[in-house]
């Protein structure tokens, strides 16, 4: 088992709203797709390779990760749709000890709440422009010194908050 974990907290790219579709069924729009592709770019410049992908169940998410182009073992969690960081943390807690770097897709408010819940260093530059906005595709980058099964609050230190454009 590792001693350092890489968690990077995604938020869906920017969706549509077609008339008639319900909420969970929404597209990406256009700048959704080319912020997420932008988006998988650079997780893939700046963060250790991509081991599992947790996302939510929601059409965006999983358009979202297609347009990275992460290819990781995914599971798809539908706690996470509409989740709070509570619920996201706990998905996170199920994840393999063998997984060393986890990104997981979701919605705001619960990946903007967990990236600032987990970090230790809740008043860096990074967690004050998570606080200001965390627009659709941006990415929060976060290392964890302990097993995923015991990730809590104040467990991890927030490296990086990306916002793709």
């Amino acid at each position: 088992m590792a001693d350092h974990r890489t968690l990077v907290l995604m938020r869906h790219g920017k969706s549509s709203y077609p008339e008639g579709i319900r909420d969970h069924e929404r597209p990406l729009a256009e700048r959704g797709l080319r912020e997420a592709r932008l988006g998988g770019e650079w997780i893939r410049e700046n963060v250790p390779p991509i081991d599992a992908v947790l996302c939510s169940t929601s059409r965006r998410t999983v358009d979202t990760l297609a347009a990275t182009a992460v290819d990781a073992p995914t599971g798809f969690d539908k706690s996470i749709y509409g989740g709070s960081q509570a619920d996201v943390i706990n998905a996170i807690r199920t994840t393999s000890a063998n997984v060393s770097t986890l990104l997981v897709i979701g919605h705001e408010p619960g990946i903007p709440w967990t990236a600032l819940d987990l970090a230790s260093n809740e008043n860096s530059e990074a967690a004050q422009r998570i606080r200001d906005k965390f627009p659709t595709s941006a990415i929060a980058v976060l290392s964890v010194p302990v097993p995923w099964s015991e990730l809590d609050d104040a467990a991890a230190t927030l490296l990086e908050f990306h916002v793709p454009r």
